[in-house]
Formats: C-alpha cells, sequence, structure tokens
C-alpha cells in the first residue's frame, strides 16, 4: 500500500497527461500529493522529502505552464518532472539522507533502522531510482528529438523503467536480509546444540 500511495501523485499526472491539459494533469497531481502528505500527517508520520519536493515540482510548473509558456510539449513535461525526481534523489543522497530511507524506517523497528546495512541498503535503492529517472528522461529525450517515434515507445520506456524500480525496491530488502543479516550456518548449529 505505500508503494501505491507514494507513486500515486505521479500516476495521477501520468493518466491526466493522455486526457487532459498539462496544467490540470500538473494541478490534480499537485493536489494529489498534498492529499497523500495530509494522510501520512494524519496517521502520525513524517513530511517526506519526496513527497513536499514532487508537490512543489508540480505546483511550480503548473504555474509556469499556467502564467508563462502554455507551449511546452508533453515530452518536455515528463522531461522536466523526470529531472525535477531525479533532483529530488540526488539532493537526499547529497544530505545523506536518501529518500527511500524516510519510508522505510516507518515499516522497521528502531533497532533495525539503525542498522549501517539498512542505510546502505536504502542508499543503494535510492540509487536504483536515480537510475530509473535517468531511464524516463531518455524516454522523453528521444521522444523531444525523435518525434516520428510513437508515443508508445516513450511510454513502454517509462512504464519498464518505473516497473523495474519498484520491483528491485521490493526484492532487494530480502536479498540484503538474506545475505547480510543471517547467522552463519556454524553459529546456527552452536545456539542449537
Amino acid at each position: 500500500m505505500m508503494i501505491f500511495l507514494i507513486l500515486l501523485p505521479f500516476g495521477v499526472f501520468s493518466a491526466l497527461m493522455l486526457l487532459t491539459s498539462a496544467d490540470m494533469a500538473l494541478f490534480a497531481a499537485a493536489a494529489t500529493g498534498l492529499a497523500v502528505i495530509a494522510w501520512d500527517q494524519f496517521r502520525g508520520r513524517q513530511l517526506k522529502m519526496l513527497g513536499a519536493g514532487s508537490v512543489v515540482l508540480f505546483l511550480g510548473l503548473g504555474a509556469y505552464l499556467s502564467l508563462i509558456d502554455a507551449g511546452l510539449s508533453a515530452s518536455a513535461i515528463k522531461l522536466t518532472v523526470d529531472a525535477g525526481v531525479l533532483a529530488i534523489a540526488l539532493a537526499s543522497l547529497a544530505v545523506r539522507s536518501p529518500f527511500t530511507l524516510q519510508y522505510a524506517r516507518e515499516v522497521v523497528d528502531s533497532e533495525t533502522a539503525v542498522l549501517p546495512g539498512f542505510i546502505k541498503a536504502n542508499y543503494i535503492i535510492t540509487w536504483a531510482w536515480s537510475a530509473c529517472m535517468l531511464l524516463m528522461m531518455t524516454g522523453n529525450i528521444l521522444m523531444i528529438y525523435l518525434p516520428s517515434l510513437p508515443l508508445w515507445a516513450g511510454i513502454a520506456i517509462a512504464f519498464a523503467a518505473r516497473t523495474t524500480a519498484v520491483y528491485f525496491t521490493k526484492w532487494y530488502p530480502d536479498y540484503h536480509k538474506a545475505k547480510f543479516m543471517t547467522p552463519p550456518a556454524s553459529a546456527n548449529a552452536l545456539s542449537s546444540s
């Protein structure tokens, strides 16, 4: 459920970009992001860098389109959103607080949340999401500079990148736990005797 809520504003944005004007899609995504933040606050959770940053990104780009330049192409708008999310991810890494860590700490106990391996795993997951954003940006750049490409090509690149990042986010913590946090077989044999 958590990953659904995290990605909901981006899903709203992507869906509405196909159905309505870009500024409406951006403002609806911002409103959805604000609703997710309100839900988190209601449940006593902290404000997340990705959630707050994406609301600012959607509102800022929506205002730019409404007030300054309504002529941006859909691919340029998507490229800007992907670049903004990449900037949020890289900024979180630069301040030594990977954005995934805020979400991950909410689903583990306090002892696990401070383990070096747990923190390292969140750096790796955040880097994976950064790679996802680069792939999505590549798809949008291709759509801008090769307009003869069919629309489905850009959608397929974005879908494949995002789906891979979601699966990696779900898979990697279990892999990391199994590989690095399971006691060696000899320790298990000693404790059972």
